[in-house]
């Protein structure tokens, strides 16, 4: 049985009013944003969580042994050499569903920088017209995307680099959906999504491949922001909290 075949089963089993999927956004290194995470976790049960955090790789090591124990869990998923910030944040997120399946959809460095040379549908495989990975996006869309591109960067890319730079974005995005999609087969949801706030966009993040891929999910998508700066892009709820105190992300490429 296809995977989309196995999710339409699925899906038919599951009450009406049933949501498949929450996707809860952040800003990475917001222990706010994460706490707000784990309760709402918490709150949902999911039977799965994807997290943009973990390889497929990763994901398979966890067990639900292995949760009450921090300190273990970073080390077996390595995580102080991952580059994501302190698993302390992260941590509750898994202890608010110990009994859930756990995805990976995390896109590694060296496919994202293979995808500069071949472009995101070959990355991603045999699905990628089903998932619009082989179509150009609009004109509109593709400046508004490299323009953001350039000012997460700091105004400091070379232009010739955008076009990659979007790709991949791209990728990572029908990835995590890509990922959604298996766990709802494999798991019937729901199913909660830790991602930043760009992949949960539901203009071009992964609420717009699940609408692409399966139109009838029941999808709820929360971005978090901070000081009450405005979110772009779509959400069905968008909360605030403090900012953190960081060093100028600019300072480097300066």
């Amino acid at each position: 049985m296809s995977l989309r075949l196995a999710l339409a089963f699925v899906l038919s089993a599951l009450p009406a009013a049933a949501q498949d999927v929450v996707i809860l956004g952040e800003v990475h290194d917001n222990p706010a944003h994460h706490a707000e995470q784990a309760a709402r976790v918490a709150a949902l049960v999911p039977r799965a969580l994807v997290l943009e955090m973990l390889t497929p790789e990763q994901a398979a090591r966890i067990r639900p042994e292995l949760i009450a124990d921090a300190e273990a869990m970073a080390g077996l998923l390595g995580w102080a050499e991952s580059g994501w910030p302190d698993f302390a944040m992260y941590h509750p997120i898994f202890a608010a569903a110990p009994g859930a399946r756990i995805y990976g959809a995390q896109v590694t460095r060296e496919a994202a920088r293979a995808v500069f040379e071949t472009g995101p549908a070959e990355a991603f495989g045999p699905e990628a017209a089903a998932y619009g990975l082989t179509d150009p996006l609009p004109e509109a869309e593709q400046a508004a995307r490299e323009a953001l591109q350039m000012a997460a960067h700091c105004d400091a890319l070379p232009e010739e680099m955008l076009p990659g730079m979007v790709a991949v974005q791209r990728l990572r995005d029908a990835v995590l959906a890509r990922a959604v999609m298996q766990a709802l087969a494999e798991t019937g949801g729901p199913v909660a999504v830790i991602t930043g706030n760009g992949h949960a966009r539901r203009d071009w993040g992964v609420p717009a491949y699940l609408a692409r891929i399966a139109p009838g999910l029941d999808v709820f998508v929360l971005g978090q922001t901070e000081e009450g700066a405005p979110l772009e892009g779509g959400f069905d709820a968008v909360i605030s909290a403090p900012a953190v105190d960081r060093p100028d992300p600019c300072a480097a490429f300066r």
